[in-house]
């Protein structure tokens, strides 16, 4: 089943989308405030989010764009439910980051139309990540480098698969701390420093001079293969 967060103020229009949602299929969490919209995603992790710009306490825009600078939310479509109808309002909602922009008032029959369309152009992700010799399978959970099975904790499988399926993004601790072990935590940021230094000493060659992970001074840890793994095993 896919999960819809409707972020809308009017209580009839919410109710109007929650029954047509649900009867279609999905299942559907909300808000008719702004106010903890970007806490919710992070706990709910819909697969899509209908958002209002105009709500009575925030900006659904800021709300946009607090989605698309998270690193574990920013892929998920967004799709502006409005009564901005200008030219320009539709051009800054689609760059700042929304997949759709549909305005008031709206046929609910085509909304849902356009919200299985973006379920439709997702590209689901794969089983399997590879490079550098390394070969992560998020099925089985089981992780191999050049074909040799490797022990880790379900902690590091986590944070090794975080960094690989997004190559060359440097991340903050507090980025990873937020992807990988969420925001209910009892752990300080240097908790990232060891687990780091525990992948390097299992997937890396050399973990003094690291080939995969690095460190960039001042801003985080990227995943970064400087070359072909095989040719460094």
């Amino acid at each position: 089943m896919k999960k819809i967060l409707l972020i809308e103020d009017d209580s009839d229009l919410f109710a109007l989308l929650q029954y047509n949602l649900e009867k279609e299929g999905f299942g559907l969490t909300g808000l008719q405030t702004g106010k903890g919209a970007i806490e919710l995603c992070r706990q709910v992790r819909p697969d899509l989010i209908l958002l209002d710009i105009m709500l009575p306490d925030s900006d659904g825009l800021d709300i946009c764009k607090g989605i698309r600078k998270d690193p574990d939310l920013a892929a998920i479509p967004i799709i502006f439910l409005t009564a901005r109808a200008a030219e320009t309002d539709r051009i800054v909602g689609l760059e700042i980051g929304a997949n759709d922009y549909v305005v008031k008032p709206f046929s609910v029959r085509e909304l849902i139309a356009r919200i299985k369309l973006q379920f439709r152009n997702q590209v689901k992700p794969s089983r399997v990540l590879e490079a550098a010799g390394i070969a992560l399978d998020r099925t089985s959970c089981q992780v191999h480098v050049n074909g040799v099975p490797l022990a880790l904790t379900a902690t590091e499988f986590r944070l090794l698969e975080f960094l690989m399926s997004r190559p060359g993004v440097v991340f903050s601790r507090e980025q990873l701390l937020n992807a990988v072990w969420g925001q209910d935590r009892a752990i300080t940021d240097r908790a990232v420093d060891v687990y780091v230094l525990r992948l390097r000493q299992k997937v890396e060659r050399d973990p003094a001079n690291p080939l995969l992970i690095h460190s960039i001074r001042g801003f985080g840890y990227t995943f970064e293969p400087s070359r072909d793994r095989a040719a460094i095993a």
